[in-house]
């Protein structure tokens, strides 16, 4: 039989290493940092409180279930036919967008994505974990990303999400310097591990649900011919599809807050 000090050893360090493991699994908050905030809460918090705010569009979340369809990484050779599906299917998405070799080098997607009504965020400029740069770098990540959108749409971001969902206290900080809300997500079909349509549609469909935020990336071959299927399979299932504003409303994105 072990001694106590041996057992009492082993439980801390599997405390321990469920801990981090988890911390490393959700990348959702980034261990100590601020809670995330759902969408249903969100609607709760515009002033004057939810019964006395005004519907969104033609739209109320509070009524109709609602999903948002969301793309990282972006701009892409890709896009074009997305955007292409996107619109023949009358559904709004959300896009993450990266600054280098992406709004860089597509400059017209960015624009027509802001034309057709889609949500045109910031997914930094280069990709990099935020949670492991100084706060200089967090905001020059995140500024000059804001500032190419801007330029492109005539419109700053107001959302952003970090690359890998990895935040911190120090990321929230700049965010709310900013004026910029984390979004992150709680679908993903990982289809930055396969070009198989099918299974990345049947990946999105088994995590869907009311209030869900879906995440994809269209760069990758696979995905831009799963979503005809996952919209259309998600419309039958009475899910209307929404920007992630249109998903907080009639509340609204606070800046350093993290929705999920």
């Amino acid at each position: 039989m072990p001694s106590l000090d041996k057992r009492t050893k082993k439980t801390g360090n599997a405390l321990l290493g469920g801990l981090l493991a988890l911390c490393l699994a959700s990348a959702l908050s980034g261990c100590g940092g601020a809670g995330t905030t759902r969408p249903s809460s969100a609607r709760t918090q515009g002033a004057g409180g939810p019964t006395a705010q005004p519907r969104f569009g033609s739209v109320d979340c509070r009524e109709v279930k609602c999903i948002a369809l969301t793309f990282d990484a972006g701009p892409s050779g890709n896009s074009a036919r997305l955007l292409d599906v996107l619109r023949a299917k009358g559904v709004p998405a959300t896009f993450f967008l990266l600054g280098a070799r992406h709004i860089e080098k597509y400059p017209g997607l960015v624009r027509r994505m802001a034309a057709e009504g889609h949500e045109v965020a910031s997914h930094t400029w280069d990709h990099r974990i935020l949670t492991r740069i100084r706060p200089d770098e967090v905001r020059a990540e995140l500024e000059r990303t804001n500032e190419a959108i801007e330029r492109l749409t005539g419109r700053r971001p107001t959302l952003m999400r970090p690359p890998q969902g990895r935040t911190n206290d120090t990321v929230h900080a700049v965010c709310r310097e900013l004026g910029l809300a984390e979004v992150l997500w709680t679908v993903t079909a990982k289809d930055y591990r396969t070009t198989d349509p099918a299974l990345i549609r049947r990946r999105v469909l088994a995590g869907a649900d009311r209030d869900g935020i879906i995440l994809l990336h269209d760069l990758y071959d696979g995905t831009v011919p799963a979503v005809p299927g996952i919209i259309d399979a998600l419309k039958e299932r009475g899910f209307v599809f929404v920007t992630v504003p249109q998903l907080l409303a009639p509340g609204a994105a606070r800046p350093g807050k993290v929705y999920r």
